[in-house]
C-alpha cells in the first residue's frame, strides 16, 4: 500500500468531512451505521451518550449542530468558567462551541476553527439561526490556527488532533494561542497498541479517526516539547464500545481508544 504524504492525508480528511457537512451527519464510510465521522440520525442520541454527553447537553442546541462527531466529551474535564475565552479546534457544526457558550456566558467568548468550508458555513448558519452572539467560526487548519498569541483561556478539541499529519505543530500552536496559565481539555483517539502499516495508510481509517492515532507516550512527549506542564493522558477503557461501532467486526478497538488529554501553559 502506498505511503501517504501530509497533503494527501489532509485532503482526504477535508473531503470526507465536507461530505459529512453536506449530508448533515450521516456516516462517512467507516461503518454503515456509525463512525466518529457521524452516526445515522436514529443513532445520534445513543452515540452522544456513549461519548459522555448528558441529555441536558443536547437541549436547546441548534438543529444540525450535533452530528455525532467525536470520541468523547471534552467539557467533562474543561470546567469552563464565566468570562473565559474558549477555542474549539475542529469545531464542525459547532456543537461543542455552543455548549461552551452556555458555560462562559455573555461575558465570555468562543471561537470555533475548522478547515472544512462546508462545516464553517454550517456552524455560522446554526449560530445565526439561534441568536448566539458571543461565538464565531473561522476557517483554518489546526496546524495554523487563525487566532492571536495569548488570546485564549481554554482550548477544547474532540477527536481532531489524530487527523493531523503534523501533531507536534498542532500542540505548538495550542501553546502559542493560550495565555499564561491557560489549559487544554481534549478528547482524542490514542493508539493503545502499535498500528500495522496497512492501517496507518488506509484513507478511510485515517478519516475515521483510527490510522492517525499517536500513542500515550508520543502524545506526552509532543506536549512536553511544546512547553506544556501538568500533562495527563488517560485512556478510557469504556470507549471500546463506541469505537467498535465505527467499524464493527474489525477489532479496531484493540488498536485505539478514546483518551482525555489535559495540560497547562506555565
Amino acid at each position: 500500500m502506498k505511503k501517504l504524504n501530509a497533503d494527501e492525508k489532509r485532503d482526504a480528511v477535508r473531503k470526507n468531512y465536507a461530505q459529512v457537512a453536506e449530508r448533515g451527519g450521516s456516516s462517512c464510510g467507516c461503518s454503515p451505521a456509525a463512525s466518529c465521522c457521524g452516526p445515522a440520525d436514529d443513532d445520534l442520541q445513543k452515540i452522544s451518550a456513549l461519548m459522555g454527553y448528558a441529555k441536558d447537553d443536547l437541549k436547546d442546541i441548534p438543529e444540525g449542530a450535533n452530528m455525532g462527531l467525536g470520541c468523547g466529551n471534552p467539557h467533562a474535564i474543561a470546567a469552563l468558567k464565566p468570562g473565559e475565552a474558549v477555542l474549539d479546534l475542529g469545531s464542525g457544526g459547532g456543537f461543542d462551541s455552543f455548549l461552551a457558550v452556555r458555560q462562559v456566558g455573555s461575558s465570555g467568548h468562543v471561537i470555533g476553527v475548522d478547515m472544512t468550508p462546508e462545516m464553517v458555513l454550517k456552524a455560522r448558519d446554526n449560530a445565526r439561526k439561534s441568536g448566539f452572539e458571543n461565538v464565531e467560526f473561522r476557517l483554518g487548519e489546526i496546524e495554523n490556527v487563525p487566532v492571536a498569541d495569548g488570546a485564549i483561556d481554554v482550548i477544547l478539541s474532540n477527536c481532531v488532533i489524530n487527523l493531523s499529519p503534523d501533531k507536534p505543530r498542532v500542540y505548538r500552536e495550542m501553546y502559542r494561542v493560550l495565555n499564561h496559565g491557560g489549559r487544554i481539555s481534549v478528547s482524542d483517539v490514542v493508539a493503545a497498541a502499535p498500528l500495522p502499516e496497512n492501517i496507518k495508510n488506509d484513507l478511510a481509517l485515517l478519516s475515521g479517526c483510527v490510522a492517525g492515532a499517536a500513542t500515550v507516550a508520543e502524545t506526552e512527549k509532543m506536549l512536553h516539547e511544546a512547553g506544556f506542564e501538568n500533562i495527563q493522558v488517560l485512556l478510557k477503557e469504556e470507549s471500546r464500545v463506541l469505537i467498535n461501532q465505527w467499524q464493527p467486526d474489525s477489532n479496531i478497538e484493540d488498536y485505539v481508544l478514546s483518551a482525555t488529554i489535559e495540560a497547562t501553559k506555565p
